[in-house]
């Protein structure tokens, strides 16, 4: 292992900024740890369905504000993409070039993931389980995919957005909640901010990459306004606190995304912001940056398999003959979170099965262009790729 962590430092560029890497792979780490503990299947009766802690213990809101991260990942998303195309056409890189590499390494995780839940769901039913509990586990893998749609679109129109001022999709945002809540407007206008609310994050990351947001004092006043803003519409304008959606809610903060979702985004892209010059001293120790390098070499494997981490660890628990707390109980008091937070290692270790058996879709095979830092076996040297 220190060998390993000796030639992933080794093979990093020296001008490579390695916080950004830490905040993607954190802003991965807080999704899956915020559906870890947000997300319960609950065993009734020979099915199955899906519950949350936040329904029964609204008091478990700020949790939501720890590990609601996507902001995060879409401001690391901007800035790569932005300082990646700049690159790819100084070099002589085609725009289809450019883009099929940068979306390659997405799809062929999510084809592997389609595969493989398209039988499991096909023996499930043959299996004589009812379509509830089919649809129910479907759901938790197959709903996360809109980020990656979404992730998809913006990284493909990054040329005509790359300059675009973040303020121009947020007044976009506005406009639509504006007539959504305030004049009564059709709600399927809401639609309008899954592409103008992640717009605001990814449009501040290609400002990153050309130069802005680099003083602290521009993190504090983003912090600071988003954070200031987000607490107003929750306070005086009908706003939930909960930053993921809640079952039974009149209205949901993710689905689709709100004003208040993107001043909350906004106020952890400031925080981002000033989380740079800490974790850039971290990351000098090897030990650390191989972490974050490891993590970041399998996230969307991480971020796609996650769900079936959890979904296997609760099915292995059927097999005990009864409902285990915080793994098949409703999670309506404390000792569900207690016993949850107990489970979380064996969700951890699961994921870490389906890591090693599904990251080659995602890894593919090293190639002379890109730019990611890739580690192989310790008797082997890693290889790093060049964006």
């Amino acid at each position: 292992m220190r060998e390993l962590v000796r030639r992933i430092d080794a093979a990093t560029p020296h001008d490579r900024d390695r916080a950004v890497d830490a905040l993607r792979a954190l802003a991965i780490l807080g999704v899956v740890l915020g559906h870890w503990l947000v997300t319960a299947l609950i065993a009734d009766t020979g099915s199955v369905r899906a519950a949350s802690p936040l329904q029964h213990m609204p008091e478990l809101v700020p949790v939501s504000w720890l590990f609601q991260t996507l902001a995060v990942f879409f401001l690391v998303g901007g800035e790569m993409g932005a300082r990646s195309y700049a690159a790819a056409r100084a070099r002589g890189v085609t725009y289809g070039q450019w883009t099929g590499a940068r979306t390659s390494r997405l799809f062929r995780p999510v084809a592997a993931l389609l595969v493989v839940w398209t039988v499991i769901a096909g023996v499930l039913l043959a299996s004589g389980v009812g379509i509830g509990t089919v649809h129910a586990l479907l759901k938790l893998v197959l709903s996360p995919l809109w980020f990656l749609l979404v992730l998809t679109a913006l990284t493909a129109a990054t040329p005509l957005v790359a300059r675009l001022h973040p303020l121009w999709p947020l007044a976009v945002v506005v406009h639509v909640d504006l007539i959504r809540f305030g004049l009564g407007g059709p709600a399927c206008l809401g639609w309008i901010n899954v592409a103008a609310g992640w717009l605001v994050p990814y449009c501040l990351g290609a400002t990153w990459a050309r130069g802005g947001l680099r003083s602290r004092a521009t993190g504090w006043a983003v912090l600071l306004t988003g954070a200031a803003a987000t607490a107003g519409l929750v306070l005086w304008a009908g706003y939930p606190a909960s930053m993921v959606g809640v079952p039974g809610s009149r209205i949901s903060n993710l689905d689709p995304p709100t004003l208040a979702a993107v001043t909350f985004g906004l106020a952890q892209c400031g925080a981002a912001r000033l989380l740079l010059g800490p974790l850039r001293r971290i990351l000098r120790r090897p030990a650390a940056w191989a972490a974050v390098a490891l993590v970041n070499l399998s996230a969307m494997t991480v971020f796609l398999w996650h769900q079936t981490a959890m979904m296997a660890v609760t099915a292995l628990g059927l097999l005990a003959g009864e409902a285990l707390p915080g793994l098949h109980t409703v999670p309506g008091d404390p000792q569900w979170v207690l016993a949850r937070l107990a489970w979380l290692p064996a969700f951890a270790v699961a994921l870490l099965v389906c890591r090693a058996a599904f990251r080659k879709y995602e890894e593919g095979r090293p190639r002379g262009s890109g730019r990611v830092v890739r580690a192989s076996r310790p008797d082997r040297a890693p290889v790093v790729r060049r964006a």
